[in-house]
Formats: C-alpha cells, structure tokens, sequence
C-alpha cells in the first residue's frame, strides 16, 4: 500500500486534468449554471414588469428540454417510423435524422444576450443609420389585443435590417422570436442569433421529417404564446415588390390551433426604406433569376469603410426614413369562423392585403417614380411638383413618412446621393436615370398607392430596359 509508483509526466499531468473535468462537471458546472440560471429568473422577472407581454416559460426552458419535446411529440414520432420505412433504415437511424433537425432548429435564448446586447445594438444601429419613423394604423386595436392571445408579427421583406428595425421599435412589447433563413447558420453569428431567440429555417428543404419537426416547434411556441415575427415572402425582395406569401410557416401556426385554446393574433407589419443598403445586390440576385446573393465578407467591409470615410467628410448623412407601419390585428379565431375550410389562405389574403395597403411612402421612390414617369430629364423644382402631385393623388388613408411638402431643396440633396451613388446623373441642371433597374426596384415599392397608370409606365420601363440588355 505505501510502495512507490513511478508515472511518466505527461501520464500524471493527463490523470489530473481528468480528475479536475471529473470535479467540476460533478461540483462546480451545476453550482456555475444554478448561479447564472438564478441571476437570469431575476433579471426576466424585473423584465416583464415593464413589458406588455412578459417572456413566456417555454421561451426560457433549458434548449436540451425544448428539443426532448419537439422530438418526442407524437406527430414527430409518427414522421420518423415512416421516415424508417420509406428511407429502408433502422429507426433509432431516423429518430437521429429528428434529432438532428431539432438541434438545428430550436434556439437557446438568453434574456441577457437578447435585451443587453440585442436590444441596445438594434437602438444605436437604427437611429445611426436611420431616420426611424413609426406609424401605427389603429393604436387602439393594437393595445386592446387579449393579454393572453399569441402575438405574431407578419412582415415584407425589404432588407435584412428588418430585423433590426422590427426588434428595436418592438422592445417594450416583447422578446421576438424570429424565423431566419440559411443565410444566419453561419458561427459565430448562429451562436448569438440563436441566443436572441430565433430558429432557423431550410426554405428550399422539402423532406416531411423536417417538416414535422419545424411545424412542432412553431405549434409548441405558439400555444405557449411566445411571440413571433415571421417573413411569409420566403426571402428578400429582388425587385422591390411585395411578393406573394408561402403559406408554410402560416399553415403550421393554423393547423397546431384549437378554437378552444388561446387566440392567435397577427399583425402586418409593413416596412419601407428611402435605402435599402443591399440594393445592388438585390437588383443583381434578380437580373440573374438566382436566390443566391452574391455578397462576400471583403465587400461588406469596404461598403462599411467608404460609408464611414463619406460621412466623416460630410458627403452622405443617414440613409434616409426606415418607415415601420403597424397594421390592424388579425384575430384567427375570426378568420376560421369566417372561412373554415380554407383559413390559412384566406389569412394570408387579409394580412397581405393590410401589408400593402400599409406599405409607408417615404421619399426616394417618390423621386424614381417621377423620372420614370416623365420619361425625359427633369429639373428638382419639376420633381418636387411631381412628388406633391402624386401625393395628393394617392388612396385616402395612404402613410406618408416623413410627412413634409417636399420643398426642391431637400429633393435636391437627395438627388445628389443618386449622383453620388451613379444611379442618376445631372446634366445642365436637370437629372435623368442612369442605372433602370435599380430605379424599377424603389419605383416599384409604391405600386399599391400610385394608381394603375403609374405602375403601368414603371412596368413598361423595366421591360424596356430588359429588352435593350437582351
């Protein structure tokens, strides 16, 4: 018992390196993660005090939990036997394949990471770069939503500072989960997105498992009435108009309610932009028909540093009004009473209709729409003109942001950041467009408010533009 053993060093260094692994797992991991879980219930309850609806105990269950019950849910387990049989594998093999969607699907939010960092970065970025404007339609529906009902928030796509913009203006009503695309799976980025609370999304993947495993998350969150913002577009908009719903994410919401549960309530949230920072991309992604955005690293920093190095040298200011609209709710009890045998196409009319009707008219459309229009250079003082006309022409009811007169001044210096940017060009004191697709893309954002004529000359202007490139 009291003999000598003589151990190589490296042998001895690992046994203790071992034995502290063994200790902390078993004494101090459990003590670290009952302090911080202790410090984070504190922090959520001083939270939903001053929030309109507190954070939901799902949306805090430990993500190993919520995965074990997406997983386990009896529609998932059905999917996986068939998957079993249809796939010829064992079916421990195919509950893998559900374990491994979940994992990927389900988020770990963290109520510090999402109001200490989320919140305060989505502020600074939004009012640094923006002119934030807000409107909401009817103020009064939106306050006297069922404290109880499922919030679910339903946007266009314009930009991915969407979700900048929705998350700032939306912080005092409560943490968001979002559904995001492919494009977010990229660490370390996924690492704080899903922090935030968001779950991601295959939009081009179309095997049944996964789609019972997304579709029992999505019930799972909805029931327990953690509130949602989703895309129904299915991606950004290449050519600057609202496009039509995919029903997927809508249908699982739909099919997972029971009358007698909580109401589902949606909003439209519409969102416009004098800029849309990935502009070229976008246009480029659509003059090619890809999905794909070619949009590098290297490119992302030398726009950040040329915006910089322009702004400091007093060339550029903000990138104009980000216009956020916030329609009337949508009850889905409503909707399913009207229309019981086709609610979920019937909901994605009515929200879709809210959405462009709400769509906010902010300046620089304006501008394109009046060169398009014309067909022939114009001086500021005739664009201006051009701008109050269409104004005063526009549907009773339409949301003007920034709500001004549109003196040939300020249009003046917003037609110097098009020159600025080569997408228009002033010739002896009149200006003319230079790039027609980027102009079609802006014009294009305020098709459902400046009649049929108008849009009609913008449509034929693209084509055009089309036909000379052909």
């Amino acid at each position: 018992m009291n003999s000598t053993v003589s151990l190589p060093l490296w042998l001895f260094i690992l046994i203790l390196l071992f034995a502290a692994v063994t200790a902390s797992t078993h004494f101090l991991f459990p003590s670290v993660r009952w302090f911080f879980r202790r410090r984070a219930e504190r922090i959520v309850a001083e939270l939903n005090k001053r929030l309109e609806r507190p954070i939901q105990p799902f949306k805090l269950l430990r993500r190993q939990d919520m995965i074990q019950r997406v997983i386990y849910d009896p529609d998932v387990v059905r999917a996986v036997g068939t998957y079993a049989e249809s796939h010829d594998v064992r079916e421990d093999v195919a509950f893998q394949k559900a374990r491994h969607y979940a994992r990927e699907i389900v988020p770990s939010f963290s109520a510090m990471a999402y109001y200490g960092v989320a919140i305060r970065l989505a502020r600074w970025l939004a009012t640094k770069l923006f002119d934030v404007r807000l409107h909401r339609i009817d103020e009064a529906a939106l306050r006297d939503i069922d404290p109880d009902a499922t919030v679910v928030f339903v946007m266009n796509h314009r930009s991915n500072f969407d979700y900048v913009l929705v998350t700032y203006l939306a912080a005092d009503h409560s943490a968001l989960s979002y559904a995001v695309g492919e494009w977010a799976r990229v660490w370390p980025m996924s690492r704080l997105i899903r922090a935030m609370g968001a779950y991601f999304i295959r939009r081009r993947s179309r095997g049944a498992l996964y789609r019972k495993v997304l579709s029992s998350y999505v019930q799972k969150a909805t029931e327990a009435g953690v509130a949602q913002a989703v895309f129904p577009e299915g991606g950004l908009s290449r050519d600057g108009l609202v496009g039509e719903p995919k029903l997927g994410i809508l249908s699982y919401i739909v099919e997972g309610w029971r009358h007698e549960g909580r109401d589902v309530v949606f909003v439209p949230v519409s969102l416009n932009y004098d800029r849309v920072v990935e502009d070229r991309i976008l246009v480029a992604a659509g003059r090619s028909g890809q999905r794909r955005f070619r949009a590098t690293v290297p490119e992302g920093v030398r726009f950040s540093l040329r915006y910089v190095w322009r702004r400091i040298r007093g060339q550029v200011g903000r990138f104009g009004v980000a216009a956020v609209v916030f329609g009337r709710p949508v009850s889905l009890r409503d909707i399913a009473s009207e229309e019981p045998e086709d609610t979920v196409a019937r909901l994605a009319d009515v929200l879709f209709d809210e959405i462009r009707a709400g769509l906010p008219v902010v300046a620089m459309p304006l501008y394109f729409v009046s060169l398009i229009t014309r067909g022939e250079p114009a001086t500021v003082e005739e664009i201006a003109q051009d701008v109050r006309d269409m104004i005063a022409d526009m549907p009773r009811g339409t949301i003007v942001l920034p709500d001004t007169d549109f003196p040939a001044e300020d249009v003046g210096h917003a037609l110097d950041v098009l020159v600025l940017r080569r997408f228009v060009k002033l010739e002896g004191g009149r200006y003319s467009i230079v790039d027609r697709d980027i102009a079609s893309y802006y014009a294009n954002s305020l098709t459902p408010h400046i009649g049929a004529l108008r849009s009609k000359s913008i449509h034929e202007f693209r084509s055009e533009g089309e036909t000379r490139k052909t």
